[in-house]
């Protein structure tokens, strides 16, 4: 049976994670409240930001800047990159 959660970016009932992706407590909240949908969302935009700021994933202040963008970008106010556009549809 599919595990369903009320996603916090969807705002919608929507498929839960298979399995936590990410340790700690922010790993449970983010298990507990976005959906598979929402998760690849925020796949893309980290790889944005990483493309963007030339971030390297095994640099601990990258690292650090990813968690708090995740953060944001799930539970905040939105993740955004300086001076960047979404392309229009």
């Amino acid at each position: 049976m599919t595990r369903m959660v009320n996603c916090v970016l969807l705002k919608k009932e929507a498929e839960g994670l298979d399995r936590p992706t990410y340790p700690g407590e922010l790993g449970k909240r983010i298990f507990d409240n976005v959906s598979k949908e929402a998760w690849q969302d925020w796949v893309r935009h980290q790889t944005m930001l990483i493309n963007e700021y030339r971030l390297s994933p095994i640099d601990p202040k990258a690292r650090k800047f990813l968690e708090e963008e995740m953060e944001k970008f799930f539970f905040g106010e939105g993740s955004k990159v300086d001076n960047w556009t979404p392309p229009s549809e």
